[in-house]
């Protein structure tokens, strides 16, 4: 029987997307739920995976053809039990045969297949438990912490180290060469948005400073407990998520956004957390993040920061939000001013911690001191709002006592 493979549906934010490459080629083999096609869209990549067992017949639309929902791009024929379909082609009868040969070898998908082939694991010992005992990346990880730290030394592969590559050849002597290449997706939409905000938008950034040592402090004497209770680093992101949600239910017009000529105020938090990703920059929500403990606030950046690493955020992951939190001190930063991310009305900007003189009573001391930036869209904050803000989140972090208290 012949299966129609088809574009699955977009968000209504998403026009359309662009073929990335197909996994398998007309008479391959492939199994339920296994990929075939990957597809960016201006936000993420997402896999078309094999609806039943069977084998590709035939692909539509090609590598770099633009799609939209709902749009055939392939067909495949249902498994019809051992031996070949009457009605398959002679040409792939080999291929049928290997899908009924390789029925008892076991499946992963590709964020778990990478994982497997990093840690020299063997793939016949890992038990799937995703659909048709399909290994998830979660199996993986779920071996690695079963076995001793020596033990996954062993299994690791030795790379030979490469070969020294020729040199190159020496340029022609005022040469200037350049390399043009096309603007993915992503980093079209990125741009674009940026541009809408800073032409839709009336930006304007207030700074202030904090000192970190409370929160140093607190991190260094409770890290271990910490991570041996939760099984998840204390990091920084928690308090500043835990500082920007009771700062934001104080000034509830910076976790608003405008509709036309309505504002919107959201009776919920969710907290945009700018990371990058190889395709670049993206911003996952972490999701009624008032309702979150620190731990759970931990645990979810590390799940959605592995997703935006290996490529595997979904639509649900990164639509929406109504603040965002944005960290380039990981890089280096010292002092910049975030742009809005749209409609949110705030973005808060950490930067690098860096020890340096402060004032305090009378004597010249050394902390370590952050700057932060809060642009704001000023059409629906007025300074004062985007000031008491910040002065509100330096102060929850500079007392970190007060974020459990609520005072």
């Amino acid at each position: 029987m012949s299966i129609d493979l088809k574009v699955p549906g977009f968000p209504e934010s998403v026009a359309d997307g662009t073929i990335l490459g197909w996994k398998k080629q007309p008479g391959d083999a492939v199994k339920r739920d296994e990929p075939l096609v990957d597809i960016e869209t201006d936000k993420v990549v997402f896999e078309v995976p094999a609806p039943e067992d069977g084998v590709l017949e035939e692909i539509l639309e090609p590598q770099g053809t633009v799609v939209v929902s709902g749009q055939l791009l392939g067909r495949m024929r249902e498994q019809a039990g051992e031996g070949r379909p009457e009605s398959a082609p002679a040409a792939s009868a080999a291929s049928v045969a290997n899908a009924a040969a390789s029925e008892s070898e076991p499946f992963a998908t590709p964020s778990a297949s990478r994982l497997i082939a990093e840690r020299g694991l063997d793939i016949h010992a890992i038990k799937g438990s995703g659909s048709g005992n399909r290994i998830l990346k979660e199996d993986v990880l779920r071996v690695l912490d079963e076995q001793p730290q020596q033990d996954q030394a062993e299994r690791t592969p030795q790379v030979p180290e490469p070969a020294p590559a020729p040199p190159e050849a020496p340029g022609v002597p005022g040469e200037r060469p350049e390399k043009r290449v096309p603007m993915t997706r992503l980093r079209a939409r990125i741009a674009e948005r940026l541009l809408d905000a800073q032409q839709n938008a009336a930006i304007l950034t207030t700074f202030n400073e904090i000192n970190m040592q409370p929160v140093m402090g607190l991190r260094k004497q409770y890290r271990d407990q910490f991570e041996k209770k939760f099984g998840v680093k204390l990091g920084f992101m928690s308090f500043f998520v835990k500082a920007v949600v009771e700062a934001l239910q104080r000034f509830p017009e910076i976790n608003a956004s405008i509709d036309g000529n309505d504002i919107v105020y959201h009776g919920f938090f969710d907290i945009g957390i700018a990371v990058s990703s190889p395709r670049g920059l993206v911003v996952p929500i972490l999701r009624d993040a008032d309702q979150l403990n620190m731990a759970e606030i931990e645990q979810h950046i590390n799940e959605l920061a592995a997703k935006a690493r290996d490529g595997s955020l979904s639509m649900e992951d990164i639509t929406g939000g109504t603040f965002t939190i944005t960290n380039g001190g990981i890089f280096g930063s010292l002092l910049s001013t975030p742009i809005l991310n749209p409609p949110q009305a705030g973005i808060l900007g950490m930067h690098k911690i860096q020890e340096r003189p402060v004032a305090e009573q009378g004597q010249v001391v050394i902390r370590p001191m952050m700057n932060v930036a809060l642009s704001y869209d000023h059409r629906l904050v007025d300074g004062r709002e985007a000031v008491q803000f910040l002065v509100a989140v330096k102060e929850l972090l500079e007392e970190p006592a007060r974020l459990v208290l609520g005072v």
